[in-house]
């Protein structure tokens, strides 16, 4: 390969690795579990430049060498026993394999049911029936309270009525930190929902963090408009992040994700 092909390679790979560690991470439920996956594939794309296959789109040939090491470890939470993960463990047991990472697939990083399937080495009509299986297996399982964290009331009002039609109970909307952590007293939510720039120039990150100081085991995703400013490797970052402007889809997976999933990751410095 010519150093131009090289550095051509380079750039492909370097503009889709942050949402490759935003999988790895909503997969994993951990930064550190994702990124050592992440890592992984980028040594091995660096051993074997042939494993990227030229004639997909980056971002599927990349997702694609992932998988191909995903599925050769058997998951991520093998051998763990701490409690989120050996919680998380029970939950996956009882999945059908391959629909949490085609719902993922398809909905938060908005694959084609033809793209997914070149990932995951199936046909599209196959990809396709795995994240329905996904929706329905994991419809099932859980359900709880949800706080919403944001201060467009457009937005909010549909995520209210997303979470509320999966099946959840909204305990309300806050605007600012200060509302968040008032809202949170009146009532401790399973999941919170929050944006990253809050009225008054709060932050939703800020909110989060002081609510966990005491309440680590709830799970949270982050929602906001520059996804990839918050996942540059550079210190901690959410296990579940969702970009707007956000689908219905990409909202029920990652409610879906996290709560059966019990991640509480976030951006605490």
């Amino acid at each position: 390969m010519t150093t131009t092909e090289t550095t051509d390679l380079s750039a492909m790979i370097g503009s889709n690795l942050p949402f490759l560690r935003r999988y790895a991470r909503a997969l994993t439920g951990s930064q550190d579990k994702g990124d050592m996956y992440a890592a992984a594939t980028l040594e091995a794309v660096l051993s074997d430049m042939d494993s990227f296959e030229r004639s997909l789109a980056p971002k599927v040939a990349l997702f694609k060498v992932f998988h191909t090491i995903w599925s050769g470890t058997g998951g991520a939470l093998e051998g763990r026993d701490d409690g989120l993960a050996a919680k998380a463990q029970k939950h996956l047991a009882r999945l059908t394999p391959d629909t949490r990472e085609a719902l993922l697939l398809h909905t938060v990083e908005e694959m084609s049911f033809e793209d997914v399937g070149h990932v995951m080495s199936c046909s599209a009509d196959e990809a396709k029936e795995l994240v329905d299986i996904a929706y329905s297996e994991m419809a099932k399982s859980v359900s709880g309270r949800v706080m919403i964290i944001e201060d467009e009331a457009i937005i909010a009002m549909d995520i209210e009525g997303i979470v509320t039609d999966m099946g959840h109970k909204p305990t309300g909307v806050a605007r600012t930190e200060t509302e968040a952590l008032e809202l949170f007293k009146a009532e401790k939510p399973d999941l919170i929902l929050s944006d990253i720039q809050l009225a008054d120039n709060s932050s939703g990150i800020d909110a989060v963090n002081k609510i966990l100081e005491d309440n680590a085991d709830i799970p949270v995703i982050f929602i906001t408009a520059f996804p990839e400013r918050l996942l540059t490797g550079q210190g901690p970052e959410p296990a579940f992040l969702i970009t707007k402007p956000f689908t219905e889809d990409q909202v029920r997976s990652a409610v879906s994700q996290a709560m059966f999933f019990s991640s509480t990751e976030t951006l605490a410095s």
